[in-house]
C-alpha cells in the first residue's frame, strides 16, 4: 500500500506504510529541522510536528497514521510566524545548540494556535510548562524559552526586538560568549533556533550508507538508518526498575561533610554523528557546541573516516541513544569525606586526569582512584571530579562561592520562594543574553544532579540498565524554579579577559542546592526542588 499525505504544503506519496513519519520527513522529504534525539523513543520531543494543526512526536507516529492528512514543520509555518518565533528565541537566549528547538517552537506554536481559539487573554507560564512536558533541553535551563514564548505572543514593541522584528544583538561578540561556555566552536542567531547549525547528520550527503554499532563492537553498515537499526538488533526504549546506587564508600574517618555519587549521563540531545568522503576529513560530531564534554573523545569521526574508505564510499556514522548510553563517558562516580579545615579523602572512578583536576581546587583532599565496574568516564565531562571535591569542600569549611579552574567565580543561593539566584562573574561578559542563558542552562543542570539525575548501571557486568533518555531523571520545565543570573563585580573581574562562566554556575548551584536540602550525604537526594 502507497500512503499520501500532504508536508509543508506539498503532497508526497510514501511506498513503505510501515515507516515513521519522522523517516518520511527527514529521507523522503528533506526537511531537517525535525531532529532524532532518542532513536526513535518518542521522550525527547525534537521531532515534534503539527498535524492537522496538533503537535506530535514524529519518531513514533506510523506514516499510515496521517494518511491524507497535512503536516507542519517549522520550515513549514508562514514566514511572518516562523520569522517572529525564530527572533523571540534568539532574543532571549532560548536556543544555544540548536537540535532541540525546532520542535520546541513547533509545540509553542501549536499551543498559541489552541489558545487563540479559546480566547484567553493571556497564557500563563504554566501551562508553557506543561506544554513542554514532552520536550527536553540539556543548555538553557526552561527559562529562556519561556522567555521567548512570552515575547513572540505578546503584543506591542519589546525593546529586545527592531524595527526589522529581529533580535538586536552583536552576533560576534554573542558568538565569542557561546563558544566560551559551549567549548567549541558557535554561533548564535535565528538559523540556530531553526536547527541549522550544521549538524553532521543534516549536512551529510543523501546517498550516504549509514553505520551504526553493532552487539560485537564492530560496525553495521546499510542503506538507511531504519535498515541499520535492524540489523544491529537495537533495543529500543528500555527502563529498568533496579534503583541506582552509588557504587564507592566513603573512607572511615571523623568527617564533617560526606558525598556519594551515582552514575550520571551527560545526556546531550543530539547523539554522536560523523560523515566523511573516502580520503576526506570526517565531519565534526561537536556542529554547534561541545557537548558538555561528552563527544569530545567520539570514536565516530575515526570510523567514519576508515568506513568511508574500505566502501568507497561516503559513510555516515551514527549512535543511536542506546549506543550513547552503552559507549558515551559518564562523570565519574566519587566518595568524599571532608573535615572542618577543607581536608579529608577522596575515592574516586578511575578516570585519566582527574587526580589532578581535583587538585588544582581542592589540594587537601587526599585523592584515591578505585576500579570500579561500570561505563566508561571521562574527565572532560563538565567539571568531572573537581566540581564534587569543591562543592563538598565548601559545604565543610562554610564557603559561599567556588572559583573554577578557568577563572570564573560563582555563587547561588535557594531563595524562600524557591528561586535560584546566582551571582557570577567572569571577565567581560561579551553578551549578557548568552551569559544568562548559559548559567540558566548550568544552573538546570546542577540542580537536576543535585536531586534526581541517576543511572542504574549493573555492579556484576558494569552494563548500563537505563536507555531510555527520559530515565536519566532530567528535571522538566515544570519542575525547574525560576533563576535569576547577575554579574557581579564583587566576586572578582567583570571586565578582563572573557572565560567561561558555566563551569563555576554549575559548581555553585550544586552547592547551594545540596546547603537547601540539608546537605545529605548522597546524589541524588530525590527531594524535588518544586513541582507543578
Amino acid at each position: 500500500m502507497t500512503v499520501r499525505l500532504r508536508v509543508d504544503g506539498s503532497e508526497i506519496v510514501v511506498a513503505d506504510e510501515q515507516a515513521s513519519l519522522l523517516d518520511v520527513v527527514r529521507d523522503q522529504c528533506g526537511i531537517t529541522s525535525v531532529k532524532d534525539g532518542c532513536s526513535p523513543q518518542g521522550q525527547c520531543g525534537c521531532c515534534t510536528v503539527l498535524v492537522d494543526g496538533k503537535p506530535r512526536v514524529a519518531c513514533v507516529t506510523p506514516v499510515r497514521r496521517v494518511a491524507d492528512r497535512e503536516v507542519t514543520t517549522l520550515d513549514g509555518l508562514d514566514a511572518p510566524t516562523r520569522q517572529r518565533w525564530l527572533a523571540a528565541f534568539t532574543a532571549c537566549g532560548a536556543s544555544q545548540c540548536g537540535f532541540c528547538t525546532p520542535g520546541i517552537i513547533v509545540r509553542l506554536e501549536g499551543l498559541r494556535r489552541g489558545e487563540e481559539q479559546r480566547a484567553d487573554s493571556a497564557v500563563p507560564d504554566e501551562t508553557v510548562e506543561r506544554a513542554l512536558a514532552a520536550h527536553l533541553c540539556r543548555c538553557t535551563g526552561w527559562r529562556p524559552i519561556i522567555d521567548a514564548w512570552n515575547l513572540a505572543t505578546g503584543e506591542g514593541a519589546d525593546p529586545r526586538l527592531g524595527e526589522d522584528g529581529l533580535a538586536c544583538r552583536d552576533p560576534a561578540a554573542a558568538s565569542r560568549r557561546a563558544t566560551l561556555e559551549g567549548g567549541s566552536t558557535q554561533i548564535v542567531g535565528p538559523a540556530v533556533a531553526a536547527g541549522q547549525a550544521g549538524f553532521a547528520s543534516d549536512t551529510c550527503p543523501p546517498d550516504a550508507l549509514v553505520a551504526l554499532p553493532d552487539p560485537a563492537g564492530g560496525w553495521v553498515v546499510d542503506t538507511t538508518v531504519a535498515d541499520a537499526r535492524r540489523q544491529a538488533s537495537k533495543v529500543q526504549g528500555r527502563r529498568t526498575t533496579v534503583a541506582s546506587q552509588p557504587p564507592l564508600e566513603v573512607p572511615e574517618g571523623e568527617w564533617s561533610v560526606t558525598l556519594r555519587t551515582s552514575w550520571v549521563d551527560p545526556a546531550y540531545l543530539e547523539t554522536d554523528a560523523s560523515w566523511c568522503e573516502p580520503g576526506g576529513t570526517p565531519a565534526t560530531p561537536l556542529a554547534n557546541g561541545g557537548a558538555f564534554g561528552g563527544k569530545v573523545d567520539s570514536p565516530v569521526t575515526q570510523a567514519a573516516r576508515q568506513l568511508a574508505d574500505d566502501h568507497d564510499r561516503c559513510v555516515r556514522v551514527l549512535f543511536d541513544r542506546e549506543d550513547a548510553v552503552r559507549l558515551g563517558p559518564k562523570r565519574p562516580p566519587v566518595a568524599i569525606g571532608v573535615r572542618p579545615d577543607g581536608t579529608g579523602v577522596m575515592a574516586v572512578a578511575h578516570t585519566p586526569g582527574v587526580v589532578d583536576a581535583v587538585a588544582e581546587v581542592a589540594p587537601g583532599l587526599v585523592v584515591t582512584p578505585c576500579d570500579v565496574i561500570g561505563p566508561p568516564t571521562s574527565v572532560r565531562v563538565r567539571g568531572a571530579g573537581w566540581v564534587e571535591a569543591a562543592v563538598a569542600v565548601a559545604a565543610a569549611t562554610g564557603v559561599d562561592r567556588i572559583t573554577s579552574p578557568a577563572g570564573a567565580t560563582a555563587a547561588a543561593a535557594v531563595e524562600a520562594d524557591g528561586t535560584i539566584a546566582v551571582r557570577v562573574a567572569c571577565g567581560e561578559p561579551l553578551d549578557d543574553v548568552v551569559l544568562i542563558s548559559a548559567c540558566t542552562g548550568a544552573a538546570h543542570m546542577a540542580a537536576s544532579w543535585v536531586t534526581s539525575e541517576s543511572l542504574a548501571v549493573d555492579g556484576e557486568t558494569g552494563s548500563v540498565e537505563d536507555l531510555t533518555i527520559r530515565s536519566f531523571g532530567i528535571l522538566k520545565a515544570t519542575d525547574m524554579p525560576p533563576v535569576t543570573v547577575r554579574i557581579d563585580a564583587s566576586l572578582g573581574d567583570t571586565t578582563g579577559e572573557a572565560v567561561p562562566a558555566g563551569d563555576a554556575v554549575f559548581a555553585a548551584v550544586a552547592l547551594a542546592v545540596w546547603r537547601h536540602q540539608g546537605l545529605p550525604d548522597t546524589w541524588p537526594t530525590g527531594v524535588p526542588l518544586r513541582s507543578r
